[in-house]
């Protein structure tokens, strides 16, 4: 029934910088732009090794969920990118946690207001590398 990711949304009042703050943590551009009123409205991101879709979405257009979800992204180490992201503006939202032999994981708050999840996850790598 569910095949996999397709695309993570977070939202920003100013998505221009969004864009900005994203592409620096990323290293990369967005590959996708939409205007709305001659401002960006939604971009979109493709990243990682399955190349996911991450978007920004102005928080105008935004519909509150009923429940949340907590979203991962895969990382080789994760003490690092949690001090990075950091060092970027971000602001903790739960350190560096190891759940057992081969799963670690730490969330930030992005400057949006966004909770942000990395995580090294062994099980990751072995779907990859299969």
């Amino acid at each position: 029934m569910l095949r996999g990711l397709t695309t993570v949304n977070y939202f920003a009042d100013d998505v221009s910088a969004a864009a900005d703050w994203y592409a620096t943590v990323l290293g990369v551009e967005p590959y996708f732009s939409r205007d709305v009123d001659g401002s960006p409205a939604y971009i979109e991101f493709r990243i990682g090794d399955y190349q996911h879709e991450l978007g920004i979405l102005s928080r105008r257009f935004a519909s509150p969920p009923p429940g949340g979800a907590m979203i991962y992204w895969a990382v080789d180490d994760v003490h690092a990118a949690f001090e990075r992201l950091l060092s970027l503006g971000a602001t903790q939202h739960l350190p560096p946690t190891e759940h057992g032999p081969g799963f670690v994981t730490a969330s930030v708050t992005d400057p949006f207001g966004n909770v942000l999840g990395v995580m090294f996850n062994k099980h990751y790598l072995e779907v990859l590398g299969a």
